[in-house]
């Protein structure tokens, strides 16, 4: 028995059915924002510094570390100011953070943020429940937070919540994603990322919005894509979305995650599930899987739970197989 840490398969030579898919994808880490505001266990600040740096060391460039929100609102995410204070900038590597308001981006240009990020549903009943806005109420605030942020030179980044399903009204007409689509990306957000809060999409339907996006005119590689796994589709989603060229997948580590306002909704789809598929795939993403998975078990412990991430189940139990440590 091989008595290595368990590794990807070799990626299988290219064929017919993956043509369309990236050589490389840029993985979106949010598990320091979008993963620790969900969880029970509030993680200290040392541990969220030494977890943002542990996966820029395993080869992330794109990391969500906190969100500029009332602490009244995510108590986890009280720490915003120290966090982001404390986490050096390092070459080739984009941090960003939440912002909520125009009192959260001025949080964010004290702490010295470059890149930052606005949020808001497809779903009018979603946005009343997370955020207190009607759709029209949320692009208002959004039409002065990102045109702020732009004369502060930052990139704004801009979330799209329930694009596949809502918990509240169920699915979500495609002209509402496409509304909201082209109202952020006119206010001059750089990136869209298209959520499935509930993990309720299936792959046909992942085609059937990425083919109205297109009809539309919006430019694919504009666009990224977040996945919840509560169904377990995540992965199959993501492999349709790289048909489209899709280059940034947005992921957190060790699975965490879950929305608040979501009933029933579970974690984003783990970074190390992603890495290890892309890598089988021979889709490059400079991660080291390794270290990344050593990092998720080391997460567990802390946040005194069993997370969700497939990969990091096979590798404990490949560790207690061998008897070797888990990291």
């Amino acid at each position: 028995m091989n008595d290595r840490i368990e590794a990807p398969a070799p990626p299988m030579p290219p064929g017919d059915l993956f043509v369309a898919a990236p050589s490389a994808v840029s993985i979106y880490e949010v598990g320091p924002r979008d993963g620790l505001q969900n969880e029970k266990q509030i993680l200290p600040t040392d541990r969220k510094v030494e977890l943002v740096e542990g996966l820029i060391d395993a080869g992330l460039r794109r990391v969500e570390i906190t969100s500029f929100v009332n602490p009244r609102w995510i108590p986890a995410m009280a720490d915003h100011m120290e966090v982001a204070s404390r986490i050096k900038p390092r070459e080739g590597v984009r941090l960003s953070a939440l912002v909520p308001n125009m009192r959260g981006l001025d949080g964010a240009t004290r702490a010295g943020m470059q890149e930052v990020a606005v949020f808001m549903a497809a779903s009018q009943t979603h946005n009343h429940k997370n955020i207190n806005k009607s759709t029209e109420e949320a692009l208002r605030t959004y039409r002065g937070v990102v045109g702020e942020a732009l004369s502060r030179g930052m990139k704004v980044r801009g979330y799209i919540s329930c694009v596949y399903g809502c918990p509240y009204e169920g699915a979500v007409p495609l002209d509402d994603v496409l509304m909201v689509c082209h109202e952020l990306l006119d206010m001059g957000v750089y990136e869209l990322s298209l959520g499935d809060t509930i993990g309720v999409g299936t792959p046909r339907q992942i085609e059937y919005v990425f083919r109205g996006l297109m009809r539309s005119g919006i430019s694919l590689p504009q666009v990224a894509v977040h996945f919840h796994d509560t169904r377990g589709t995540a992965l199959a989603n993501i492999t349709v979305a790289l048909q489209f060229g899709i280059g940034t997948i947005d992921s957190a580590v060790g699975g965490l995650g879950g929305c608040p306002y979501a009933p029933g909704a579970s974690g984003n789809v783990a970074t190390e599930d992603v890495v290890y598929m892309l890598q089988g795939m021979g889709v490059e993403t400079g991660v080291d899987l390794d270290r990344l998975v050593a990092i998720s078990a080391r997460l567990g412990g802390q946040l005194a739970r069993e997370l969700p991430s497939k990969y990091l189940k096979a590798h404990l139990g490949h560790c207690a197989r061998l008897g070797q440590p888990v990291y």
